[in-house]
């Protein structure tokens, strides 16, 4: 199990600047929450998400992949973090 914070650097109003992903060991998304420019969160699980949410029809590339990625900044967060953010995004 991973969970991860990853800044997205770019300039697009619409797009997250932070993704929160909690993955299982082969890096299916198993919950998201994405934190958009305005501040504002959307978040998937595979029950429910947001309008703007949803969770990944793919895997996630090798986490070195992104992490070599100069457009992402990978974080490795604990579990207890994410729920933290999780509940936040619910509110």
């Amino acid at each position: 199990m991973y969970f991860l914070q990853v800044k997205w650097l770019h300039k697009f109003q619409e797009e997250p600047v932070v993704i929160y992903a909690e993955l299982d060991d082969e890096l299916w998304e198993i919950r998201k929450i994405e934190e958009f420019p305005d501040g504002t969160f959307g978040y998937a699980d595979k029950e429910n998400h947001t309008e703007s949410t949803e969770l990944s029809t793919s895997q996630y590339p090798p986490l070195e992949q992104i992490a070599s990625n100069p457009e992402f900044e990978l974080q490795h967060i604990d579990q207890e973090e994410f729920e933290r953010v999780w509940l936040n995004s619910h509110s």
